[in-house]
C-alpha cells in the first residue's frame, strides 16, 4: 500500500470515527440525526412503548418484550439531565440552514422537551398509583392487551416480563416513599380505590387471574405441542404466585397505613407549590398559557351557551322550560327504549351497534375528508378487570407494524350507563373521524422525522376528537335524530363542565362533593359515572381541560381561514392542514394555519 493511500484511509477512518462519535454522543452533523437520536433514546427508555408501537418485531427484534422500563429515582435524574442536554443541542443548530419541515420539527421538538423539563420540579407530584392509570392496572393491561403472543419467542418473553414485576414495583415503592417524605399524598379515596383494586387482583387463584387466563387463551392459538404449552403455562403461574402477587402485597402493605395519613382534600392546591404545579398541569395539557381563572370563566360561558341549544331541541320535543336541560337526558337515559339489556346479549348488541355507526360514518365523509388512515378500526369491550374504574371509552392506537388495528374500547360494566342516544357521538370521538383519524394518520405520515408520528399533545388530540363530534353534527349525521343530537350537545357540554370542575377542584378548592353536585346539575350522566369522572380529574389535574380548549382553538382557526379565504376556502384542505402535520402544540397549529391562509390568499 502506498503512503498516499494509507494517509487517505487514515483520514477516512478518522472522519468516520468523528461522524459516529458525533452521531451517537456529540452534536450530530445533520439535525435530522439529532431528531432520530433523541427519539430512539426516549423510545428505548420505555420497552412498554416499543411493545405498543409493534415496529421492531417486523425486523425480528423482540428483546424489549421481555423488559419493563426503569422508573427508579436514579434513572429519573439521568433522564432529565439527558433532556437538558438534548434541548441545548437542538437549540444550537442554525435556523437559517433549516428547511421548512426542519423548522417546524425543531419547534415541535423544542416545545416538547422544554415542557418536559418545566415539569421536573414536580416529578414527585403525580400519583404513581391511582384508580385511573396507575401502575397496578397499567402493567396487567400491557400484558393482556398489548404484549404480543404470536410465536414461542413472544410467549417466553411474556413469562420473562412477569418476572420483572418485582423490580418494577420496588422502584415504584421507592418513589412513593420519596413523595410521602415531601408531603405529597393522594386523597384518601384514591388510596382506598387502589387498595380495593390490588386486593381483588391478588385475591384469586393464579389460574383465574387475567395474567394467566389471557396468556392461556393466546397460547391456544400457537402451534405448540402439549408439553411446551403446559411448561409455559406452569412458568407463568409460578411467576404470578411467587413474583407478581408478592409485589402487589408489598404495595398493599405500604398503602394500608398510608390511608390513615391521607386527607379528604382533593385538589393539588394542597401539595407543596400546589398552585404552581396546577399552572404547569394546565399548560402541559392545553399547550396554552391560559390562567386557571380564564379556563374557569370559559367553561361557565360554554355551559350556558350549550344548555340554551339543548333547550331549543327539547322545546321541539315538547319539553319546554327545563331548569337544567341535561337532567332531562338523565331521565331519558333511564327509559327502556334508550337502553340495551344488562346482559351478555345486550352487551353484544351494543358492540354491534357501535360497529354499525362507525361503518356508516366511514362512508359519509367524502365531502369533508380526502385524507384517511390505512389502518383499520375495531370495537372491543374494556377488559373486565379494568372496567370498574376505567373511563366510559378510550382509543388504542394501531401498532406500526400493521399487525394490530386501532381499537375503540367501550366500557360495558353497566348497560344503564350506555344510552343509545349517546352512542353516535362516542363513536365519532373515539373512532371516526376522531381519534382514529388523527392518531392513525399521524402514525402513517411520511417525509417527516419519525418523532412527529408519535409525539403527544393532549389539547390537539382531544380537541380534534371533540371537533369531530361537532363536525358530524354540522354535516347532518344527526339529521332526523333529535335525541342523538341532544346526546351530541350533552357530550360537548360535558367537556365544558370539565373546565369548570377541574379548575374548581384544583384552583378554587372545591370539595369532591361540590364537583359531583355541579356535574349532576349540568350533565346527563348517571351518578356513578359522574363520581368516576370527578375522581379522574382529581388524579389527572388539567387533562380534562384539554378537550374544550383544543376544540375551541380548531374552530377559531377554521373560522379565521374561512373568513380570510372566502370562496377559496375548502373544508377538505383545512382538515388536511390540521392532520397532515401530526400532533402539535396549539400555538404552532395556529402558525401552520396562518401559513396556509397566506399561501392561498
Amino acid at each position: 500500500m502506498s503512503p498516499v493511500v494509507a494517509v487517505i484511509l487514515l483520514l477516512f477512518a478518522a472522519v468516520l470515527a468523528w461522524f459516529i462519535y458525533s452521531l451517537v454522543w456529540g452534536k450530530p452533523w445533520v439535525i435530522n440525526h439529532l431528531y432520530m437520536r433523541l427519539f430512539i433514546q426516549l423510545a428505548f427508555d420505555s420497552p412498554e412503548l416499543l411493545t405498543m408501537l409493534g415496529l421492531l418485531e417486523k425486523f425480528g427484534w423482540h428483546r424489549h418484550n421481555a423488559q419493563l422500563a426503569d422508573i427508579s429515582e436514579a434513572h429519573e435524574i439521568k433522564t432529565f439531565a439527558r433532556l437538558r442536554r438534548g434541548l441545548s443541542l437542538l437549540r444550537s443548530y442554525d435556523r437559517r440552514r433549516q428547511n421548512g419541515i426542519q423548522l417546524l420539527s425543531t419547534d415541535i421538538l423544542d416545545y416538547f422537551l422544554d415542557d418536559m423539563l418545566r415539569g421536573e420540579p414536580y416529578r414527585h407530584h403525580g400519583y404513581l398509583l391511582n384508580q385511573m392509570f396507575g401502575l397496578q392496572s397499567e402493567l396487567p393491561n400491557l400484558m393482556t392487551t398489548l404484549h404480543p403472543v404470536t410465536s414461542p419467542v413472544d410467549a417466553r418473553n411474556y413469562v420473562k416480563r412477569l418476572a420483572k414485576f418485582g423490580v418494577k414495583f420496588d422502584q415504584a415503592l421507592e418513589r412513593l416513599k420519596i413523595s410521602e417524605q415531601k408531603g405529597i399524598l393522594p386523597p384518601r379515596f384514591v388510596i382506598q380505590r387502589v387498595l380495593d383494586e390490588m386486593t381483588a387482583f391478588i385475591g384469586q387463584p393464579a389460574e383465574t387471574n387475567p395474567l394467566y387466563t389471557v396468556f392461556q387463551e393466546k397460547l391456544g392459538k400457537l402451534k405448540l405441542n402439549d408439553t411446551a404449552r403446559a411448561d409455559l403455562l406452569n412458568k407463568a403461574k409460578n411467576e404470578i404466585i411467587h413474583t407478581v402477587y408478592p409485589a402487589y402485597q408489598k404495595l398493599i402493605n405500604y398503602f394500608g397505613p398510608l390511608e390513615e395519613k391521607a386527607t379528604d382534600d382533593d385538589g393539588v392546591w394542597k401539595l407543596p407549590d400546589g398552585e404552581a404545579y396546577y399552572a404547569y398541569c394546565l399548560r402541559n395539557n392545553t399547550t396554552t398559557d391560559l390562567s386557571p381563572e380564564e379556563v374557569h370563566q370559559t367553561g361557565l360561558q360554554e355551559v350556558a351557551r350549550i344548555e340554551q341549544e339543548m333547550q331549543a331541541i327539547l322545546d321541539g320535543l315538547g319539553f319546554p322550560g327545563e331548569p337544567y336541560p341535561p337532567q332531562k337526558l338523565r331521565e331519558f337515559a333511564s327509559q327502556e327504549r334508550f337502553l340495551f339489556p344488562n346482559t351478555a346479549e345486550g352487551r353484544a348488541a351494543a358492540l354491534a351497534e357501535y360497529k354499525a355507526i362507525l361503518d356508516h360514518v366511514a362512508n359519509s365523509l367524502d365531502s369533508v375528508f380526502d385524507l384517511r388512515p390505512k389502518a383499520g378500526l375495531k370495537v372491543e369491550r374494556v377488559p373486565e378487570f379494568r372496567e370498574k374504574t376505567s373511563a366510559g371509552a378510550y382509543y388504542q392506537m394501531p401498532d406500526m407494524g400493521g399487525g394490530r388495528p386501532g381499537i375503540f374500547f367501550a366500557n360495558l360494566r353497566d348497560m344503564k350507563e350506555v344510552a343509545k342516544f349517546g352512542m353516535k357521538t362516542l363513536s365519532y370521538h373515539e373512532g371516526i373521524p376522531g381519534h382514529h383519524f388523527q392518531l392513525a394518520i399521524a402514525q402513517e405520515l411520511r417525509g417527516v422525522p419519525f418523532f412527529r408520528r408519535l409525539v403527544p399533545f393532549t389539547a390537539y388530540a382531544e380537541g380534534w376528537a371533540l371537533y369531530a363530534e361537532k363536525l358530524c353534527r354540522e354535516i347532518g349525521l344527526y339529521k332526523d335524530d333529535p335525541y342523538s343530537e341532544l346526546g351530541c350537545l350533552d357530550s360537548e357540554l360535558f367537556r365544558a363542565v370539565r373546565l369548570v370542575v377541574d379548575t374548581g377542584i384544583h384552583y378554587k378548592r372545591w370539595t369532591r362533593q361540590q364537583a359531583i353536585d355541579y356535574m349532576c346539575q349540568h350533565t346527563g350522566s348517571e351518578l356513578a359515572s359522574i363520581v368516576s369522572e370527578v375522581e379522574r380529574y382529581i388524579v389527572m389535574p388539567g387533562q380534562a381541560c384539554a378537550y374544550k380548549v383544543g376544540e375551541l382553538k380548531i374552530l377559531a382557526l377554521r373560522a379565521k381561514a374561512r373568513q380570510a379565504l372566502g370562496s377559496r376556502f375548502s373544508l377538505r384542505e383545512f382538515h388536511n392542514v390540521v392532520l397532515k402535520n401530526g400532533s402539535t402544540p396549539l400555538s404552532i397549529l395556529e402558525r401552520i394555519v396562518e401559513e396556509y391562509i397566506a399561501a392561498h390568499g
